[in-house]
């Protein structure tokens, strides 16, 4: 066979970052609906899928490693496989949210707040990656900025359901057992938890986008 030519081995590089991102985010909507319908083998399945993202980072890490030390690419091909290198690991940590969902769901006990709408943030926050990503495959740098954009009505909608879980403590949530207390604190710290690691899930694809900027332009502006 063949060795694979230089500029074949940059396309395969990024068709494999967006085959990864398919994986992260197949495992981040299973970590939604198990959440949302407490079914606990699909949140298992979640969970001891984590293993097989992490062997897709590191085969492309390598690829990465390999592409730089052993081509010394320059300009354009140099910034398209650091970002691509910048990218995967943002999918790793957020297949790793998603495994924080698979425990979630494990660990849920109790709804008492059931009328706060994760499953709303949850696909916001999925929607951002998944443009992010499409934005990276097809250098498109108005996507990269509508994304950076959205990242504001994401963190307003977890603000909004964080307080309103706080305003559902301070009205009174009616216990009647030290049982009960504990449940309704156990689940406090989940739900916020959760709302917390699904602001992060948009982070990271924010951080997805702001990289394929300077990608494609070399334009650092929504790095932070």
């Amino acid at each position: 066979m063949a060795r694979k030519g230089y500029q074949e081995r940059l396309e395969d590089l990024r068709a494999d970052v967006v085959g990864m991102s398919d994986l992260v985010l197949e495992r981040l909507e299973m970590g939604l609906e198990a959440l949302e319908t407490k079914d606990e083998d699909l949140a298992w399945e979640v969970i001891d899928g984590d293993a097989e993202v992490n062997e897709v980072y590191l085969e492309i890490e390598q690829e990465c490693v390999d592409l730089i030390a052993l081509q010394q690419p320059v300009a354009g091909d140099l910034r398209l496989i650091a970002a691509s290198f910048k990218i995967i690991t943002d999918l790793e940590r957020i297949a790793d949210l998603a495994t924080n969902l698979g425990d979630y769901t494990l660990e849920a006990r109790s709804t008492y707040f059931s009328e706060v709408d994760v499953q709303k943030v949850g696909e916001f926050a999925a929607e951002m990656v998944r443009d992010s990503v499409r934005a990276y495959e097809e250098e498109n740098t108005d996507l990269c900025y509508d994304i950076d954009e959205r990242d504001d009505t994401l963190d307003g909608m977890c603000e909004e359901a964080s307080e309103r879980i706080m305003r559902d403590l301070i009205s009174g949530i009616e216990v009647e057992s030290e049982e009960e207390v504990e449940l309704l604190l156990e689940e406090t710290s989940r739900i916020l938890l959760t709302i917390r690691d699904l602001e992060r899930v948009g982070d990271h694809g924010v951080n997805i986008a702001a990289r394929t900027l300077y990608m494609i332009e070399s334009d650092d502006e929504l790095i932070w």
